[in-house]
């Protein structure tokens, strides 16, 4: 049985959403309605479409110059068993994995769901935390405001201890 997750749209190539040339897949449905998010459309739990992770990942195999998959949203947290099977089979096939969220890593980290774990344990790279329109900067390298954390979720895990990624 293929897994299934709600999605807004994919692009194809991107060099803003992650280091290096990345897929990037808008997960559909979000509750945190940040002011000023870059992604409304995406909010509605309902809207977009299902799309099958063999799909996207079969997708990303076509085209050689791809470094790794960016998990965007919406809120792809909100969809934690689907886009864990994406990051890992992403990860299976040699592919880099970042994942935005609404949500920060302490968060993340409290949430008993093991599907949450999971999504985590698959991301190399989290971006966390709420979109602020107060801290909104151009000049952020992969997030929108100077609240927001790029952390190197392997480095975090293995040392027990919140590790920023140098790309911060």
């Amino acid at each position: 049985m293929t897994s299934q997750i709600r999605i807004a749209g994919v692009v194809k190539e991107s060099i803003v959403d992650g280091p290096g040339i990345r897929l990037v897949v808008f997960a559909q449905g979000c509750h945190h309605h940040c002011e000023g998010c870059h992604n409304p459309a995406t909010h509605d739990l309902s809207g977009g479409h299902l799309v099958s992770i063999d799909t996207i990942i079969d997708e990303m195999k076509k085209n050689p110059l791809l470094d790794g998959i960016t998990l965007s949203g919406g809120e792809p947290f909100l969809q934690p068993e689907g886009f864990s099977e994406l990051a890992k089979c992403a990860q299976a096939a040699s592919y880099h994995v970042m994942t935005y969220t609404g949500y920060t890593y302490e968060t993340l980290l409290a949430q008993p769901e093991q599907s949450w774990q999971q999504l985590l344990e698959h991301t190399d790279l989290l971006v966390d935390g709420r979109f602020e329109m107060a801290q909104k900067s151009l000049l952020l390298k992969f997030r929108g405001s100077q609240n927001q954390r790029i952390i190197d979720v392997k480095k975090s895990l293995q040392k027990n201890h919140l590790v920023l990624s140098e790309l911060s």
